[in-house]
């Protein structure tokens, strides 16, 4: 992806979560020359890779296969004695663009429609070798109430609804067409992408970058002294 192209998606998120009132804590504001002089007080924000995030996949089709992610708060599961066991995010999906299939070995994470168009997720259990979706109902809990779906099954979540999905759940979801872009949070154990993420496909995690111009904010693996 350019970075021209980054800047814009990272832009135009920043207005819709003002449209939707949804406030990022402050350093999602900071800028890369503001990065320059943070010390380690924001080794949190480094090492946990809190901040902005976006994915295309490995693909180079981020309109059609591709998210948007800001995470807030983050665990470490290396590190019990953290004591945050929980994760949080912030995602905008927009109409039909597609995360693929996947599941979490370890990760409970509730998927909720914080406002803006209707979110599409489908379900279906990983077979015992994984590589595969298994040909039964899957039973999840959508705000407490209990729905049933076959395998390959779809729900649709309107603003204020939610659906909790547990580990080795595959699941892929999208903005439902043409009711627009959907504002997605999710509230989750603790998060962990390198170890935790099965795509039933191989795919790329992060994008490639042609620097076209200058970044307006630093993604989550850019940080200066950042780990990963």
């Amino acid at each position: 992806m350019k970075r021209s192209e980054i800047n814009g998606y990272i832009r135009n998120a920043e207005s819709f979560f003002a449209e939707h009132r949804f406030i990022l804590p402050p350093f999602g504001r900071w800028t890369p020359e503001q990065w320059k002089s943070v010390g380690p007080e924001a080794d949190e924000v480094r090492h946990k890779a809190l901040g902005w995030d976006l994915t295309d996949f490995g693909e180079g089709q981020f309109e059609h296969r591709g998210l948007l992610l800001f995470t807030i708060r983050n665990g470490d599961l290396d590190d019990e004695a953290d004591g945050k066991c929980y994760a949080e995010k912030i995602m905008i999906v927009r109409d039909r663009q597609i995360t693929p299939w996947h599941f979490h070995w370890s990760k409970v994470e509730d998927i909720i429609n914080r406002g803006g168009g209707n979110l599409v997720i489908e379900l279906a259990w990983a077979t015992g070798d994984e590589n595969g979706l298994e040909d039964r109902e899957v039973e999840v809990a959508c705000d407490g109430v209990v729905r049933r779906v076959p395998a390959r099954g779809r729900i649709t979540l309107g603003p204020g609804e939610s659906v909790t999905l547990p580990p080795k759940l595959y699941h892929s979801f999208y903005g439902e067409a043409g009711k627009g872009t959907v504002l997605v949070g999710e509230v989750s154990k603790t998060n962990d992408d390198n170890t935790d993420n099965r795509f039933l496909d191989p795919i790329g995690r992060f994008p490639s970058i042609e620097e076209d111009e200058a970044p307006y904010r630093l993604l989550c693996t850019e940080y200066p002294g950042c780990k990963t």
